[in-house]
Parts: C-alpha cells; structure tokens; sequence
C-alpha cells in the first residue's frame, strides 16, 4: 500500500498475541493428524509448522491445548527420546501413559516401548 507522497507502508504487524495464537493453531493442526496408536516428537512438530527451534514452544501450547476444540491428542507427543515428558501437564501423572496404553502403545518407565517404530513424522510445512 502507497501512503500520500507514494512510500511503501509496512505491513501491519502481528501482536504477540495474535502470533501465539497463530504458532498454537498451527501447531493443534499438526498434531491432530498424528495417528491413533503412534507417536512424534516435539521437535518434528515444531518443525512441521516451520519453526524448527521451537519445540519448548510446542510443548508450552500442548500444556494449554485443553480445551482447543476440536480435541488435541498431545498425549501423542512425546520427547526425542520417546520420554512422556509432557505427563505432569495431564490431570493425573498417569493418564497420558494410560491414553497411550489405551491405542496399543507400549510404554516402560515413562518411556515408549519400540519408539522408532511408532514414530510418525508431520509432512513439512511448504513456504
């Protein structure tokens, strides 16, 4: 857009607000196409949306996802090492172990059984 004297205007910038909102979509879209009975990681979360170095940032809006709507299954999130890290955000220590369970999921010590072969990579996001 030109102003008066024709200089380019800036885009309007996003509030920090609306970019938060905007990375937890995008992250909710990612993770409710995880398929029943597997697991992914952070980090290919955060890299499906784009934002490759911000898989603390997945797990912070995964932490507040419960209420999104449609339903999140963030308990199919789980660490680079197929750690439940993200269980102490559930209402009991053990549901997300429990959820698991319930899709077939073998899970030892917190940690998923046969990782590697029920990691489910997110398709990359296009620019």
């Amino acid at each position: 857009m030109l102003s008066k004297n024709n200089q380019k205007r800036p885009a309007k910038a996003f509030s920090k607000a609306d970019q938060k909102s905007n990375f937890f979509d995008a992250v909710y879209e990612v993770v409710r196409q995880v398929p029943r009975g597997r697991i992914t990681t952070f980090g290919a979360v955060a890299e499906a949306t784009g934002m490759r170095m911000s898989a603390r940032m997945v797990g912070w809006a995964l932490s507040v996802s419960g209420n999104a709507r449609p339903k999140v299954p963030a308990h199919r999130v789980v660490n680079r090492m197929g750690i439940l890290s993200g269980r102490h955000h559930f209402a009991t220590p053990t549901l997300m172990q429990e959820l698991l369970e319930h899709e077939g999921i073998k899970v030892r010590d917190d940690t998923v059984v046969d990782f590697k072969k029920l990691l489910w990579e997110p398709p990359l996001k296009r620019l």
